[in-house]
């Protein structure tokens, strides 16, 4: 007999209390960004960020940047539920210090070790995701109020994907990309491709970031493929949670669930006809909301997957992208009448 112990598998009985929570949480996000919407959009138009519906014939004035609500929401949402995965080793270290028992059930060098690999290991990704995902909120909404350059749109998120970028180093560490099984001859399995992996993972958070920017122009859109993505995701990762790979899966799971549930209220009010406009803020809050958990959940190729029209949208974007042809601010489509 083998004496290898057989891959940890998860158990709905130790995880049962995070998804019931998380799924609480999701639907309070859900209902509370719904009521933020109805309340500060008099608010944004009174401060300036507004804009004219272009997809209706009287071109009304709505709410412009609205996503920084949802965004604001899914962050408060994420820190009230950062201690509740960790609460076992929270009540140990409390333990350690004699608050609960005076007799912990752990040696003290025990639960030291076992808090230094948790910390490296599990909380410091997810306090890292949150960091690149806040600087992009902030970024997107100074997109929306100053109206960037492309230049910066290109370097800024480059910049706020530093912070996941840092964790994958100093976690994993490995820079070897899985081959193709008609490649495995010559290749093997795998390729170790060096400095070029965190070039592809910054390239991915700034792909990640403007794809979802880039294809817009129609009301619903952006929230929309938002939300067809993130629920395409969830069902991959509940898939994956029978694999050996669920803690990373697990860790998507928790991100993507009330970001589905504040952007399904989003989506409710920008479906048309719109009453109000994601903005820039929604689409770099979007977009980087991916990327941290294709990185940190180690499934960034399948990512891509999910981004097909956008890759699409993308190539045939990028003539205007690179100032060939003219690009408007805004890209709407136009009935052509053909004599």
């Amino acid at each position: 007999m083998s004496n290898q112990m057989s891959p940890e598998k998860i158990s709905l009985d130790k995880f049962g209390l995070e998804f019931c929570v998380i799924s609480f949480l999701s639907i309070v996000g859900y209902f509370l960004t719904k009521s933020l919407l109805k309340s500060f959009g008099p608010v944004f138009i009174k401060a300036g960020l507004h804009g004219a519906d272009m997809n209706k014939p009287n071109r009304p004035v709505i709410p412009e940047a609205q996503g920084v609500l949802a965004a604001t929401v899914y962050i408060n949402i994420m820190f009230l539920f950062i201690p509740l995965p960790f609460r076992k080793h929270i009540i140990q270290s409390i333990r350690l210090y004699d608050l609960f028992s005076s007799e912990p059930s752990l040696s003290d060098d025990d639960i030291l070790a076992e808090q230094s690999i948790l910390f490296k290991t599990r909380l410091i990704p997810f306090l890292a995701a949150l960091l690149s995902i806040c600087c992009m909120i902030f970024l997107g909404f100074a997109d929306d109020v100053l109206n960037l350059r492309w230049r910066h749109k290109l370097i800024l998120p480059t910049l706020s994907s530093l912070p996941i970028l840092m964790v994958h180093i100093a976690n994993i560490g490995t820079t070897h990309i899985a081959v193709p099984l008609f490649l495995h001859r010559y290749l093997g399995t795998s390729v170790d491709i060096g400095p070029l992996y965190y070039v592809y993972m910054g390239m991915l958070a700034v792909f990640c970031t403007n794809a979802i920017n880039i294809y817009a122009g129609i009301n619903g859109l952006e929230a929309g493929q938002s939300v067809a993505i993130a629920l395409s995701v969830i069902v991959f990762n509940l898939i994956e949670f029978n694999g050996t790979e669920w803690r990373s899966h697990l860790f998507s799971f928790y991100f993507l669930l009330p970001f589905t549930g504040v952007t399904f209220a989003l989506l409710q009010k920008n479906w048309f006809p719109a009453t109000i406009f994601v903005g820039d803020t929604f689409c770099y809050f979007a977009g980087m909301t991916f990327a941290v958990v294709g990185i940190l959940g180690h499934f960034s190729k399948t990512l891509m997957l999910f981004f097909i029209p956008q890759v699409f949208n993308f190539i045939l974007s990028l003539p205007q992208l690179f100032r060939l042809i003219p690009c408007p601010r805004h890209r709407l489509p136009r009935q052509v009448t053909v004599l």
